[in-house]
Parts: structure tokens; C-alpha cells; sequence
């Protein structure tokens, strides 16, 4: 009974080292996977940089002026001038989503253009009852 124990527990042994011989070399080609890896991660990281480098030279304000100049009868581009720009309190602003409910279970909708000038009156902002939440279709306000 004794040799048969002492040979079970040899390729016991042998087996578990070969399996320990194994993953010693899956491990080490993992890691040499990993740094491999890791060397073209920066890499890319190197070219990324260089190209926001060659990006930026390339936009340079007065290479684009040149270029404008140069292609000025292909293109036909003027420089921008400020009287272009329209005042931030000439745009419209969007009615905010979602009608509110009226007291008596109706829907509260809004129509025409919100008064941002601060002037009373008018009909800009009044308010009707609907039973419905749907738009009025003939309403400026909803395109």
C-alpha cells in the first residue's frame, strides 16, 4: 500500500509542477503583451500630440488671413466684422416644455412669445384654457 501512496503522491507532484511550469510562462507572456501594449498606447499618445501641434500651426489667424486673401476670387471670404453679430437680446427665447394644469382639470397652454422687454400689456404670454395640450396650429409662436 505504501508504494502506491508514493507514486500517487510523485505524479501529484509532477503534475502540479508542470502546471506551476505553465502558468510561470502564461504570466510572462502576458506581461510582455502588457508592455507591448502599453509602448503603443504611447505611442499614440505621442502622434495625438503632434497632430494638435500641426492642427494649431496650421490654424494660425494669420496663415487663415493669408490663405483668405490668396483664395479670395474661389472663396469669396470677407473678414468678419462686428455690425454682423446680432445682441443677445434680439433672439427669441424657447417657451419652457410642459403646460401647467388649470384649477377646473383643464390644460393651461401659453401662446405668442414670451415678453422679455419688460413692458406690461400687449398679448405676448397670455394664457387660454384647453382641454387638450396640443398646439394651435395657426399660432406664431409654435412653428
Amino acid at each position: 500500500m505504501r508504494p502506491l501512496l508514493y507514486l500517487s503522491t510523485a505524479v501529484i507532484v509532477m503534475a502540479l509542477a508542470f502546471w506551476a511550469y505553465r502558468e510561470n510562462y502564461a504570466t510572462q507572456a502576458a506581461l510582455r503583451e502588457l508592455a507591448n501594449l502599453q509602448d503603443e498606447i504611447a505611442g499614440l499618445r505621442e502622434d495625438i500630440a503632434m497632430q494638435r501641434a500641426e492642427w494649431a500651426y496650421l490654424n494660425r489667424p494669420a496663415r487663415l488671413k493669408e490663405l483668405a486673401t490668396v483664395n479670395f476670387d474661389r472663396l469669396m471670404l470677407l473678414p468678419l466684422e462686428p455690425e454682423q453679430l446680432a445682441d443677445g437680446k434680439s433672439a427669441a427665447m424657447p417657451v419652457p416644455p410642459g403646460p401647467a394644469t388649470a384649477a377646473d382639470g383643464g390644460t393651461l397652454v401659453i401662446t405668442g412669445a414670451a415678453n422679455t422687454s419688460g413692458e406690461t400689456g400687449g398679448t405676448a404670454g397670455k394664457a387660454r384654457k384647453s382641454d387638450d395640450v396640443t398646439a394651435d396650429p395657426t399660432d406664431k409662436a409654435f412653428p
